[in-house]
């Protein structure tokens, strides 16, 4: 391999010495060459150091890893040799970057490291530093044969985006992006997904929408119907968040059809991550605009045959509540988190208990005393004692939230008959029930009565 210095005098003696040694075929007279890294480049000085040991080695060490990493040993010891921390940016753009990063090693676990270096690396160099030394690794690396390498760039690609800045990112990590969200490989979909709202709100403000409608939305519109249930899911997490970057008239012509299409979808998991995140559009369009595409979604979760997915819209239910108003909530959803207080899993049941706490908080203790007490308290008189058991749970968690006059007027009654009951577990319960509530009641009404 030709050496970029040139022996033409004595004073280059250390480094034509070097050069023998270094093209040796004995790996261990190389790694003692390279032991004397630090001895010639005290010989030069700081200036030749940095002119001319650097980028021979730049040119000349494509080696073995065992040679390679006795190098690396060496330079970390190399800032005060080559002029300390104001021209240590030489050593990554003379040394490190150009001979690893241009020709990637065959090993996927040190290219995973190279894409992840690449990080730190982007944040420490110029604009036209970064665009000659570190883009040509990511896009070998866009495109490496690994579906783990390219996982890793989809993984890190908003903080690499980061690093590079937003010129660099028009015009090279927009198609890199692009082609991630359309990866072979169902993985890096996946990943590449999870990523759409953060790269999205970290592109330039100038054309920022056009970006989006132009390069992204497309590919968007392909990955609503992926046949991989974990690259759906992993969409319908964050394509909410794009609402308020397109606008409502965006919003309403695009995005709207796919948030009603993923509504529909097969995967319980879809359909609640855009229940999850209907906060985003609500800001932009209003609820009303998929109101009545969402309750049958929402029937279908709150009726699915796994629990936890039932648990999951449960703990929805009073975001959903809050925007799609009380009217709408007492007509369309209220049989509904009835309903979750009967469930054959207790999971769902305290969850159902506290979905109404959670909504009484938020539609008042008049609406709660009109809409949701009877039916609570009727299923004290219930043949099933579980039922009975729900009732004292739900005057547990809602007593505060109702206050003292509900709580003594309305539920204490059929609490107190309860303590009569034929099973002994409800009757600890009642007294337990009592204990817990005693400090909210008004004991002058309890007289009288």
């Amino acid at each position: 391999m030709a050496a970029s210095a040139t022996v033409t005098d004595d004073s280059l003696y250390p480094i034509a010495v070097l050069i023998d040694e270094l093209r040796n075929e004995d790996v261990q007279l190389r790694l003692n060459s390279i032991k004397k890294l630090s001895t010639i480049a005290l010989a030069l000085g700081m200036e030749r150091t940095r002119s001319e040991l650097l980028p021979f080695l730049t040119d000349t060490i494509y080696d073995e890893d065992e040679v390679l990493l006795a190098l690396a040993e060496q330079l970390g010891s190399f800032t005060p040799l080559v002029g300390g921390p104001t021209h240590v940016n030489c050593l990554l753009t003379s040394l490190l970057l150009t001979p690893l990063r241009l020709a990637l090693p065959p090993q996927d676990s040190v290219r995973l490291l190279a894409v992840e270096a690449c990080v730190s690396i982007a944040q420490l160099l110029k604009r036209e530093e970064v665009e000659k030394l570190v883009m040509p690794t990511l896009r070998q690396a866009v495109e490496d044969k690994s579906w783990r390498v390219r996982y890793m760039v989809a993984d890190k690609f908003t903080e690499l985006q980061k690093a590079i800045g937003p010129e660099i990112t028009k015009k090279d990590l927009v198609p890199a992006f692009q082609n991630l969200l359309k990866d072979c490989e169902a993985e890096v979909r996946a990943s590449a997904a999870n990523k759409i709202k953060d790269f999205c709100e970290n592109l330039p403000t100038e054309g920022q929408q056009q970006i989006i409608m132009t390069h992204i939305l497309p590919t968007i519109k392909d990955m609503v119907s992926d046949a991989n249930e974990h690259v759906k899911s992993a969409l319908a997490a964050v394509i909410m968040g794009l609402s308020p970057m397109l606008g409502k008239e965006n919003t309403i012509e695009h995005l709207l059809p796919l948030f009603l299409a993923q509504l529909k979808d097969d995967c319980p998991e879809v359909r609640l991550n855009i229940i999850s995140n209907l906060d985003c559009v609500n800001e932009v369009i209003g609820i009303r605009q998929l109101s009545q595409s969402l309750l049958p979604a929402i029937v279908e979760l709150a009726e699915d045959a796994k629990w936890r997915v039932r648990l999951a819209i449960i703990e929805y239910m009073p975001l959903l509540a809050g925007q799609l108003g009380v009217d709408f909530f007492n007509e369309k959803l209220n049989s509904l988190c009835m309903a979750w207080l009967v469930d054959h899993v207790y999971a769902i049941r305290e969850a159902a208990t506290n979905n109404l706490r959670k909504l009484t908080q938020k539609f008042g203790k008049v609406w709660a005393q009109n809409t949701i007490l009877p039916k609570v308290l009727a299923m004290s008189s219930n043949p099933n004692y579980l039922h009975r058991m729900t009732t004292l749970f739900c005057v547990n968690a809602l007593y505060e939230v109702c206050g003292k006059d509900i709580t003594t007027k309305i539920m204490l009654p059929t609490v107190l008959r309860m303590g009569s009951d034929a099973v002994a577990n409800v009757r600890f319960n009642v007294a337990k029930t009592l204990q817990k509530i005693g400090s909210t009641l008004d004991y002058r009404q309890v007289e009288l009565s």
